[in-house]
């Protein structure tokens, strides 16, 4: 076997290791199961998405462990997953109901992934913003939902909620 060859294997061989993590991934979340996802993040991970912009791998795990653990009718379900060389892509749906509405939400949410050593560097959420402020806000979301001001408020909220579950995941911190 030529060189080619073998660094066309070994790219494939990659790429299915990278699509056999996203599915474990996503096969955990919809079980609810954040220490399994928590175990395929690198500890220098990063995520982000429209709401949770720039977390560090602490603050990651955090925040999927308060999805899993907070809703009471959380379902996901995954598909269109692709292994690459170097990470992968798949699509998501979040099926819950919003806690401070009580509206019912259909996220669609796309994503992407850098992988290194068998474990996720990078991961990177992206859904329609305008979108879930409708669903999850109602008439405010739908008159206001495009505007800077209510999707910074989004934004501030989901951080001081993930920051006070952190303090309360951890009673050393004041």
């Amino acid at each position: 076997m030529g060189d080619y060859e073998q660094l066309v294997l070994g790219m494939e061989a990659e790429m299915e290791d990278n699509a056999r993590l996203i599915e474990r991934f996503y096969e955990a979340f919809a079980q609810k199961d954040h220490q399994t996802m928590a175990s395929s993040y690198a500890p220098q991970a990063t995520f982000g998405d429209p709401v949770f912009r720039d977390l560090d791998h602490a603050r990651t795990i955090a925040m999927w462990k308060m999805f899993c653990t907070g809703s009471k009718d959380l379902a996901v379900t995954s598909s269109e997953i692709q292994g690459t060389p170097t990470g992968g892509r798949a699509r998501w749906d979040a099926h819950y109901t919003f806690p401070k509405t009580g509206r019912k939400v259909h996220n669609i949410i796309h994503a992407s992934f850098d992988i290194e050593g068998g474990r996720i560097v990078r991961h990177e959420d992206r859904f329609d913003f305008y979108r879930w402020t409708r669903m999850a806000l109602g008439p405010t979301g739908t008159a206001l939902g495009w505007s800077p001001l209510v999707q910074n408020k989004v934004r501030q909220t989901a951080a001081s909620q993930l920051e006070k579950f952190m303090a309360a995941e951890d009673p050393s911190k004041p």
